[in-house]
């Protein structure tokens, strides 16, 4: 196996090329190498992904000694059986579902990502910018009524939701009729095109008892994070902002060396020079242990603040996690929301003939050794998520806490929210990753 050495397997990892934390290195063991595997093969496949793990997953001492490897019927079914307790992360994608997550910032489709509320209802939980659902007029909260004039609950009802919004591709042309909070309703033929995918949404100012507060989502941290990044910290600098609010409540992580950037450019001089953070590999890898500063290597303007506000849920994962845990040993962090996800270790991509395995390798941890977050990190003021308002309205219950938390300087009393859904819950999986992310967008 080889480890991925594409521009974007730089974007899954970190300034070492990690995944919610990552090294670049690793050597050329890709078949026909001269390895020893000169084939493909299932077999072959299996027993090169065995002996990786031995060497390079971050729980190799509790693997088993004896197994046959050439006994599963694939490389997915081994890592199952390989699978250390603690580990809810590693995956195998193919290198179409790598490139599509990774690599490309564009899909074709309407350009929403979408959300099922209850048993007869669908919520968008946001809308690509210039989309041709953006520019159809659908916005984060609006609830999608019927598709081609059959009603989403019936839809939902027979199983046939998701084939009456058609295949991933462009052309495909649906009648939607949508519903928004105020309860507008609007229908629209929409045509699905390449749509892409802007990590920053819903930038604002708000003016606060005075203070001039800035306020962004921050969905994903991917190839074009950095450069989104450098876009609304350009805006915020011009604006002299005085508290930042960074809402990171479905952000599933994704390339280190942006969260750097996204932290670094919050504190600026509080913290550049210092340890952002230190990377810890097994012991047969201890040599790779490497310890990370923050810097503005990718970023542009700072905001030299020693306090931020971060939203969260328990779809805030990896990466998202790292910019909170990182920056609480030098400045303020207030987190508002739910528990997030509980990733606090890492992996390298690495190349297998036609997939990328992703096998935890690492852990990290701040710069006081903090880390081993498995079970997430909880909010200081709790309030559960719900997509009642578009981003940066005080009607969303986790931006109106930030607002009251600023105002009052304590969490909100009252942080009941209607229509709530557990990221997890919904998922129906102990994280929600960049993968799922993906699922859910039309």
């Amino acid at each position: 196996m080889k480890t991925v050495r594409t521009l974007l397997s730089l974007s899954l990892c970190s300034v070492l090329a990690a995944c919610g934390g990552s090294s670049s290195s690793g050597s050329d063991n890709s078949a026909g190498s001269g390895n020893g595997f000169a084939t493909c093969s299932t077999a072959d496949q299996n027993q090169r992904f065995f002996e990786y793990m031995q060497d390079d997953y971050f729980w190799n001492d509790s693997l088993p000694q004896t197994i046959d490897p050439e006994a599963y019927d694939d490389v997915y079914q081994l890592l199952e059986e390989l699978r250390a307790p603690e580990d809810r992360y590693s995956y195998i994608l193919t290198q179409d579902e790598y490139d599509a997550m990774f690599v490309s910032a564009e899909y074709a489709g309407f350009g929403f990502s979408q959300q099922q509320i209850s048993a007869d209802r669908v919520k968008l939980r946001f809308v690509y910018q210039d989309s041709p659902a953006w520019n159809a007029g659908m916005r984060r909260a609006d609830e999608i009524i019927a598709i081609d004039g059959v009603a989403v609950s019936q839809l939902l009802a027979n199983g046939a939701y998701s084939g009456a919004l058609g295949p991933a591709e462009s052309g495909i042309t649906r009648e939607i009729t949508w519903r928004n909070p105020t309860g507008d309703e609007q229908t629209a033929t929409i045509t699905k095109d390449e749509v892409a995918t802007n990590t920053v949404m819903g930038q604002t100012i708000w003016q606060i008892d005075g203070q001039r507060v800035g306020y962004f989502t921050l969905d994903a941290f991917i190839n074009r994070t950095g450069d989104d990044l450098n876009q609304v910290f350009n805006e915020l600098d011009a604006n002299n902002v005085d508290r930042l609010v960074i809402d990171l409540r479905y952000n599933g992580g994704g390339l280190i060396r942006y969260a750097n950037q996204l932290a670094t450019q919050t504190a600026g001089t509080q913290v550049q020079g210092k340890t952002f953070i230190e990377y810890r590999f097994n012991d047969n890898n201890s040599a790779q242990n490497e310890t990370v500063t923050f810097s503005l290597v990718d970023g542009v303007r700072q905001l030299d603040l020693d306090n931020v506000i971060v939203l969260t849920t328990g779809a805030s994962c990896s990466s998202s996690e790292l910019v909170i845990n990182s920056l609480r040993p030098h400045v303020d962090v207030t987190t508002i929301g739910e528990t997030s996800c509980g990733k606090p270790v890492g992996q390298q991509p690495q190349e297998l003939c036609d997939k990328v395995t992703f096998a935890i390798n690492f852990e990290t941890v701040n710069s006081e050794g903090q880390g081993q977050y498995y079970d997430g990190l909880s909010p200081d003021c709790q309030v559960n998520d719900a997509i009642v308002a578009d981003w940066g309205e005080f009607a969303d219950p986790l931006t109106g806490a930030a607002r009251d938390f600023i105002v009052n300087g304590q969490c909100p009393v009252s942080t009941a929210a209607m229509e709530h859904v557990s990221t997890r819950a919904y998922k129906n999986a102990p994280i929600f990753t960049l993968k799922d992310k993906r699922a859910t967008l039309q």
